[in-house]
């Protein structure tokens, strides 16, 4: 494990990486938007050092902030509207309940506005953030664009994301809705490389799934007797499961969740049955047996970070993340 030192070191060293000419995308969106916006200051060296900051302290705030990105760009797109406060915002939503890393956000915000006011989104926060801590859980480095603009509405009513038993052809038709194909979905249903799942949202492959009233019959025999054990049937605290079942690779962004899934190892109906379909296990195949996997899920990470955004004069540019101006 690297020390706190080195790890610091290691963000603060990427910062030059940050200050790349400005590439502009067809929504609006560019690599290195805020330089010059805030004379000398580096916006996104400062993210880093507050996600840095907490990530030493909790590893799995990594897990949350990618599923932040994930809930908050699935409704409405990427404009942080999952961050809002209020009786009926998305925050409010059953699927939203769980989301947790609103504090880092905060302080990033915080931190940000100290030096450069007006000028920096919690739409934008949330992708640096994210980033971020990819990278310090091993993943690799990508060159986030910005330039994001931050919703006006969150409503619970909105949310509608996909369940973790949504077969893959639902899948591949909910990813397309927002301009993202088989491949893609597939590199982003990565992030499962790291986090856990609450018993709740696979019990029923280990006691009555489909409603056979046994377990699902892809599932690794010796994982269901864990899972099994760890998930008793009528018990009433919901425990967890690592996503990547390798122990020696639960907490770092690699390939090693493809590989669990080919062993039938998977935790999630949606996880196991993209190595079981036909239209997906050959990308899972590739992936497992690749080495590239830290390039091309941080690319697909930067194209989810530009669904549906709002850039120019749309939205606003916060100046508390938890409600608007």
């Amino acid at each position: 494990m690297m020390k706190a030192s080195t790890m610091l070191a290691l963000g603060l060293g990427l910062i030059m990486l940050m200050n790349l000419a400005g590439h502009c995308n067809g929504d609006g969106l560019q690599v290195g938007f805020y330089k010059g916006k805030c004379k000398l200051v580096d916006v996104e060296s400062i993210v880093r050092i507050v996600v840095t900051s907490r990530f030493l302290k909790d590893k799995t705030i990594a897990p949350a902030l990618i599923r932040m990105q994930f809930h908050d760009c699935f409704v409405n797109g990427c404009d942080a509207s999952i961050l809002l406060d209020g009786s009926n915002s998305e925050k409010t939503a059953p699927p939203n309940l769980s989301v947790r890393g609103y504090e880092v956000i905060d302080a990033a915000k915080v931190a940000v506005e100290a030096v450069c006011p007006g000028v920096v989104s919690c739409a934008d926060i949330i992708t640096m953030a994210t980033r971020d801590v990819i990278l310090l859980s091993g993943g690799g480095f990508y060159s986030i664009e910005t330039g994001r603009r931050d919703g006006l509405v969150s409503l619970a009513t909105n949310v509608n994301l996909p369940s973790p038993s949504i077969s893959v052809s639902d899948s591949i038709k909910a990813f397309a809705n927002k301009g993202l194909n088989p491949t893609d979905m597939v590199y982003l249903l990565g992030g499962h490389t790291i986090g856990v799942a609450h018993c709740s949202l696979f019990q029923d492959r280990l006691y009555n799934f489909q409603g056979t009233g046994k377990a699902d019959p892809t599932m690794d025999l010796s994982l269901l007797k864990t899972l099994k054990s760890k998930c008793p049937q009528n018990s009433t605290f919901d425990n967890t499961a690592n996503l990547d079942q390798n122990p020696f690779s639960s907490s770092i962004v690699d390939n090693s969740y493809y590989n669990q899934i080919l062993k039938n190892r998977g935790i999630l109906q949606i996880d196991q049955t993209l190595a079981l379909d036909q239209s997906t296990k050959p990308i899972v195949t590739y992936i497992a047996n690749g080495f590239d996997f830290n390039t091309k899920f941080g690319q697909a990470m930067v194209k989810l970070g530009a669904v549906q955004v709002l850039t120019g004069s749309q939205g606003e540019i916060r100046k508390s993340c938890r409600a608007t101006n």
